[in-house]
């Protein structure tokens, strides 16, 4: 086994399967391979015949196991080309003879190289380690249960390539079943180290040798001094090396900051007319206060919403950052190349009639024409695009100008308009609401470059339906997340790929599970749904940064502190033990029938100086981080003598420099409503008949705080 990498080893066997015009490698060449970049296998010999055979397995030690190699059976236990557990020569003998067969009846046609007589390795825990080409993310390596559980429990975790050390043990012990990996009922604990350097290693190979398309390590046997690979699938493809079109931060920036923060507007495809598009972007414009030029370009009206139109683009007197097309798609094309002689920094697309439809080429056209002039293109396929700090309501949809610190995107129209809905009923503050429409140029990466540089967005939460270029995303969110929290709805969570794939790592990575990894590992919130998103986007930003995990539960209901608690458990959160002078301390506040501990349960017909004092309790001890408020409607401490008496108490507290997550599950009658949002506008999440909804927040904001590395 090498213990550096051999690059010339991999690149000679990779030439003569290209020359050969292979897109699988066969047995011998896939242990060679791992060999060069020391990843452990059992030790094999190539037999081509059965006395060759017998003479291996006797200098290799019984019992062996037989499988056939041939460049055009890759399935080969399918084929009946592997037999394990020859312990005599004469079952090798008779195995070798069974093979062949079995292999010519499975595909007549089959180039037959020999059959690979391997040692047998009898003992530990099976294994899969794998790297395979994701459409999104390019080269990723997998880690999972091998063998037969790998097909029943799909229980595997993912990375991009190339990983770290450190990343590739998360991995190891990221599974749900990593406890096995430990040893139960007298079972010996596998070799850690030794799994995490096969992933690591195998992760530098699929990066090294892009045009490794899969690579299935399955299974891999660990033990308590070692792991070996003891079957290795290896398919190449050239195209498993193409890299996406990518541009630099710097050039980003430039063309964001002025697609976003434009001094001058066109719209091509203006118009006087009410009920046209190109009328609605036109008064959006005009009446949403942006204050930059307006060029309305339309070559049959001299004059659009007392504005002085033009035939042309081209013939605009002045220079344009943006133009905004409200044409029909095929003639997008034309008035794109006038658009990038004039040097305009964005397209907006609006129009629909390109991929969505099927109708690539049309797409490509213009997307070349764009790469021609160096325009950025925002759609098509899209509603448009709201900047507030700017009054930009470049859109033919409805305005919006509640300025805040939120920015949204959407890949779907009907989605923003959800967002764009939701944001005004909650009076929820936007710095940008974006469409992505077909992403055809400009996708998340590229907004949340700008997003991360943008002083009046704290918070960017973006529905998507697919990443063009999710490793750019990931590299991209990994760096803004550090900063600022960044939301995400994935919609879509089952895949076709799996169908296709060619080996058990391609299978397993056709799903949901990928996403979820990496966005966990780029420090990403992942909402679980459309009101999740908007709900994470408005209250994340309101909750002060926790400083640490002990969260505690003030109740004045039974029912709900059990809710609440089970809500802690399911968003990762810590209830807190509490400590005996703590759990005095705010027994000195609740009554003999009541109960310390966590959740802390007041009952429910205390006054309201019982809520202020356990609430002030919570606040001031420093080894409580955050507080989980559950109210029960009554007479005696009426919802919104509750709410303001929270907001003084909480208030006092911030003024003292105390700053701790607050959120509250408010149970009654309707007035909890009035209640819920008088907390809500003074910092504290609220929310009426709900005791998921506020934890999930609080859970959300932990996440994040925890990726960004802000809790002590």
């Amino acid at each position: 086994m090498a213990t550096e990498t051999d690059r010339t080893a991999v690149q000679a066997i990779l030439a003569r399967a290209a020359e050969e015009g292979r897109s699988a490698l066969t047995a011998p060449e896939g242990r060679a391979v791992c060999e060069a970049y020391g990843i452990p296998t059992p030790q094999e010999r190539l037999a081509s015949s059965a006395e060759e055979a017998v003479a291996q397995a006797r200098e290799l030690g019984l019992p062996v196991v037989l499988k056939i190699v041939s460049p055009d059976i890759l399935h080969k236990t399918e084929a009946g080309g592997v037999l394990v557990g020859l312990g005599s020569e004469q079952e090798v003998a008779d195995g070798y003879a069974t093979i062949l067969a079995n292999a010519k009846a499975y595909d007549a046609s089959a180039r037959i190289t020999g059959v690979q007589v391997q040692q047998m390795l009898t003992s530990g825990q099976e294994v899969i380690i794998g790297a395979v080409t994701d459409p999104s993310f390019g080269k990723i390596v997998a880690f999972g249960l091998g063998g037969v559980l790998v097909e029943v429990l799909k229980d595997v975790t993912f990375r991009l390539a190339p990983t770290s050390t450190d990343e590739a043990r998360s991995m190891v012990d990221g599974i749900a079943a990593a406890e096995i990996l430990n040893g139960v009922r007298g079972s010996e604990a596998v070799d850690k180290p030794a799994l995490a350097g096969i992933v690591h290693r195998l992760s530098r190979l699929v990066t090294d040798f892009p045009q490794l398309a899969e690579v299935d390590l399955n299974p891999v046997l660990a033990t308590g001094n070692g792991a070996t690979a003891v079957d290795v699938r290896i398919l190449v493809d050239p195209a498993a090396a193409a890299e996406p079109v990518r541009f630099g931060q710097d050039e980003i920036l430039a063309a964001m900051n002025r697609i976003m923060k434009p001094a001058a507007v066109a719209v091509i495809g203006a118009s006087a007319e009410d009920g046209k598009i190109g009328n609605s972007v036109m008064k959006n414009l005009v009446n949403g206060g942006y204050a930059g030029e307006i060029y309305p370009i339309n070559p049959k009206a001299a004059e659009i919403l007392d504005r002085k139109a033009y035939p042309s683009i081209k013939d605009v007197p002045g220079d344009v950052d943006v133009a905004v097309f409200a044409i029909p798609a095929k003639f997008v094309p034309a008035a794109l190349e006038e658009a990038g002689e004039k040097g305009v920094a964005g397209a907006i697309l609006i129009p629909s009639g390109f991929g969505e439809i099927g109708n690539i080429e049309l797409q490509n056209e213009v997307l070349a024409i764009a790469r021609k002039h160096g325009v950025r293109i925002l759609g098509p396929n899209i509603y448009g695009y709201y900047y507030t700090p700017e009054n930009l309501s470049a859109t033919f949809c409805t305005p919006y100008d509640v300025k805040g610190g939120v920015a949204l995107s959407s890949q779907s129209g009907g989605i923003g308009m959800a967002i764009l809905g939701f944001s005004r009923s909650a009076g929820m503050g936007v710095s940008a609401i974006v469409g992505v429409g077909n992403k055809a140029d400009i996708d998340e990466d590229d907004l949340l470059t700008f997003f991360e540089h943008d002083d009046n967005t704290e918070l960017v939460a973006m529905h998507l339906e697919d990443l063009k270029d999710g490793r750019a995303f990931a590299e991209t969110a990994k760096r803004v997340s550090a900063k600022k929290p960044v939301v995400v709805l994935k919609a879509g969570r089952t895949s076709e790929g799996a169908k296709a794939a060619g080996s058990h790592t391609g299978a397993l990575a056709g799903n949901d599970r990928v996403y979820d990894d990496i966005l966990r590992q780029s420090g990403v919130i992942r909402a679980p749904g459309l009101n999740d998103l908007l709900e994470y986007a408005r209250g994340v930003p309101k909750l002060p940064t926790p400083k640490g995990e002990n969260v505690v539960i003030i109740t004045g209901a039974g029912g709900s502190g059990v809710l609440l608690s089970d809500a802690c458990v399911d968003n990762g959160l810590t209830l807190m033990r509490i400590p005996d002078d703590l759990d005095a301390a705010f027994r000195e506040y609740i009554p003999p029938f009541g109960a310390a501990g966590n959740p802390v349960d007041i009952t429910g017909g205390e006054p309201p100086s019982t809520y202020r004092n356990t609430i002030a309790l919570g606040l001031s001890d420093d080894r409580i981080h955050s507080l989980v408020l559950g109210y029960w409607h009554t007479i005696v401490t009426p919802p919104m003598v509750f709410a303001e008496l929270v907001v003084d108490v909480v208030e006092e507290f911030r003024r003292k420099g105390v700053h701790k997550p607050v959120v509250a599950s408010l149970s009654g009658d309707v007035e909890v409503e009035q209640a819920s949002e008088h907390l809500y506008a003074h910092g504290v999440v609220a929310y009426p008949y709900t005791t998921e909804k506020p934890v999930a927040v609080l859970g959300a904001k932990y996440r994040w705080a925890r990726s960004a590395g802000l809790l002590s």
